[in-house]
């Protein structure tokens, strides 16, 4: 009997072991993962600071003006003035016109076939009176035995 405990602490052992070196790798393979994503971030930020001083050096206002003095003749650019501003009221936005729902024929009269055809089921249907005075009577007798009862 105690071979056999010592069999299974020693299976257990191994087992554990056998567990903790597969997770160490696996630690080791996630820290590597963010590692090598950290340097991206890192590369796409340098990047996107190169961009923003690129835009800015491009942006100077002085190069802007010289570009719109240059071209003035094929793009009649010119300084901006109030009277060019509007009020939004002073836009016309186009009429929104929706366009008719237009049912194929096909689908139409399968849907008028189906709503012609009473609906089978395995309960059996009730005109729509009978159930109301069916649920009527109920009513008149718990209303009954309230009179009685007082």
């Amino acid at each position: 009997m105690r071979s056999l405990v010592y069999v299974l602490t020693a299976l257990a052992v191994m087992a554990l072991a056998f567990w903790a070196y597969r997770e160490n790798y696996r630690t080791q393979a996630a820290l590597d993962n963010v590692e090598r994503l950290n340097r991206a971030i890192g590369s796409l930020r340098e990047q996107l600071a190169m961009q923003n001083a690129e835009w800015a050096y491009l942006n100077r206002p002085e190069r802007l003006r010289e570009l719109a003095a240059l071209n003035y003749d094929r793009l009649a650019l010119g300084p901006l003035a109030p009277e060019q501003f509007g009020q939004i009221d002073q836009v016309s936005y186009p009429e929104m016109v929706l366009p008719d729902i237009v049912l194929p024929d096909e689908l139409f009269k399968s849907i008028l076939a189906e709503a012609d055809q009473p609906a089978q089921s395995a309960s059996p249907t009730v005109p729509v009176e009978e159930a109301a005075a069916a649920s009527a009577v109920p009513e008149a007798l718990d209303a009954g035995d309230e009179e009685t009862a007082q």
